[in-house]
C-alpha cells in the first residue's frame, strides 16, 4: 500500500487488532483505536443497522460522549453524512468516501450537524468506507478526523482505509457467527463446533491444532490431514495455500496490504467445490486459555454447490470487483432477473441495474447468460 502514510509495523499491528476482536467481540473498542492511530485521527466507529431495523454503534474510547450525545440528542436521524452517503449508494457499493464525496460546501458550512454536534466534539471530517459482513447486516466504518488541524482525507489515505475495512469485514464475518453459535456464553472451542462452515486453526508451523465437525466433514479426496498440515490434492492450490501460510509470517508483506485470497479446490466426482481463507490471527492477551493460545491462522472451508448462488465475498475476491457488485452479481448469475435480485437485496431496481451494468463493464460481459457462464468457470466450477 502506502508506507510512507502509514508505517508498516503501524499497519501490522492494526490488522493484528482487527482479527484478534473476531473472537473476543470486547476487543472491537481497541480495534477502532488502533484504526484511528493509523492516521492519527481522534478516534473511529462501527455503524451498523440490520434489516429488522435495529441500529447501533462500537466506538473506540475517545469517541464514548459523542456516542452518547448522538443517540440521546437524537443526531442520529439528523446525520447529514449518513442521509447523504445512503442517497448516493454509499453503504452499499464499498468504495470508501470522504466528506467531499457526499456532502455539498453549503452542507458543510452550515448543516447543524457539523456546526453544532461534530464542532461540539472536536470532530469534522470522515474517511469512511461500508464492511458489511452480511446482506441482513449493513455496517460502515468511519474514521473522525478534527477539522481544525488537519485537511479532509486523501486519495491515497483512503486506499488505506479501504485496505483496513476489507479486514474489518472478514473479522466481523467471522465474529458474527461465533455470536450466533453463543459464543460468549459457552465458551470458543464449543462455539467453533457449531459453525455451518469448515474451521481449522493453525499454528506457526502450520500444523492443525483445532477442527470442527463442518471442517472435518470437509476432508475427503480433495483435501485431507498429512502428519497433522492440512494437504490439499490439486497442486496448484497446494502451492497458493502454502504460500498463502508463508506470507502471512511475513511482517511487510501482511503490513503493506496482505489479503486474504479465496482458495478453490474441486471435489473430484461431485458437483461441489471448497473455497478456503486463510485469515491471520495473534494469541488473545485476556484469560481466555482455550486452543486459540497457540494459533497464529484460521482457514475457513466453505462448501459451494454448483446449484447455489455464488458466495459474494468469494465473488469479489476472484473477480476484483466491490461487495455490493459481488451481492448482485452472485444472484443475477445464479438465474434470477434484477427485480428479483433487488427485491432479495431489499435496493431499487434501478440501483441493481446500475450494479449491474457496472460489473458488466468491469468483466467485460454485456449479458446475464455470459456473467453466469464467467462465475461457472471462475467461482462455481
Amino acid at each position: 500500500m502506502h508506507p510512507m502514510i502509514v508505517p508498516a509495523d503501524r499497519l501490522l499491528r492494526t490488522v493484528e487488532t482487527i482479527y484478534e476482536a473476531a473472537p473476543d467481540p470486547l476487543q472491537w473498542s481497541r480495534a477502532l483505536a488502533e484504526v484511528a492511530g493509523c492516521f492519527g485521527d481522534v478516534g473511529a466507529i462501527l455503524i451498523w443497522q440490520k434489516d429488522d431495523g435495529s441500529f447501533g454503534t462500537i466506538v473506540s474510547e475517545s469517541l464514548r460522549e459523542a456516542q452518547r450525545d448522538y443517540i440521546e440528542q437524537g443526531w442520529s436521524r439528523r446525520d447529514i453524512k449518513a442521509i447523504r452517503a445512503g442517497e448516493k449508494g454509499y453503504f452499499f457499493n464499498g468504495e470508501p468516501f470522504a466528506d467531499r464525496d457526499i456532502c455539498s460546501e453549503d452542507e458543510i458550512r452550515g448543516d447543524p450537524f457539523y456546526t453544532e454536534f461534530m464542532a461540539s466534539h472536536g470532530l469534522g471530517w470522515i474517511g469512511s468506507v461500508a464492511v458489511s459482513p452480511a446482506s441482513n447486516l449493513g455496517v460502515a466504518l468511519s474514521v473522525q478526523r478534527d477539522a481544525r488541524t488537519k485537511p479532509q482525507f486523501s486519495p491515497a489515505e483512503l486506499e488505506v482505509l479501504a485496505m483496513l475495512g476489507r479486514h474489518i469485514e472478514r473479522s466481523l464475518r467471522l465474529s458474527i457467527r461465533l455470536l450466533d453459535a453463543q459464543f460468549a456464553s459457552i465458551g470458543l472451542g464449543e462455539a467453533l463446533t457449531r459453525i455451518g462452515i469448515g474451521v481449522f486453526a493453525l499454528d506457526s508451523l502450520g500444523r492443525v491444532v483445532f477442527a470442527n465437525p463442518a471442517g472435518q466433514n470437509s476432508l475427503g479426496d480433495a483435501l485431507s490431514l498429512v502428519d497433522g498440515r492440512l494437504q490439499i490434492r490439486s497442486l496448484t492450490a497446494r502451492r497458493k495455500f502454502d504460500e498463502s501460510i508463508t506470507r502471512m509470517h511475513d511482517a511487510d508483506v501482511r503490513a503493506l496490504g496482505f489479503q486474504p485470497k479465496p482458495i478453490l479446490v474441486d471435489c473430484p466426482g461431485s458437483d461441489r467445490r471448497l473455497v478456503i481463507y486463510l485469515l491471520p490471527i495473534t494469541p488473545p492477551t485476556n484469560s481466555v486459555e482455550h486452543f486459540l493460545t497457540h494459533t497464529r491462522a484460521i482457514a475457513l472451508v466453505i462448501e459451494q454447490k454448483a446449484n447455489e448462488p455464488a458466495d459474494p465475498a468469494t465473488v469479489r475476491d476472484v473477480l476484483g470487483i466491490t461487495l455490493g457488485e459481488a451481492r448482485v452479481a452472485a444472484l443475477i448469475g445464479s438465474g434470477l432477473a434484477p427485480r428479483a435480485a433487488a427485491e432479495k437485496l431489499g435496493i431499487a431496481e434501478e440501483t441493481a441495474r446500475g450494479v449491474l451494468k457496472r460489473v458488466f463493464a468491469k468483466l467485460g460481459v454485456s449479458r446475464q447468460s455470459e456473467l453466469a457462464a464467467l462465475l461457472s468457470k471462475l467461482v462455481l466450477r
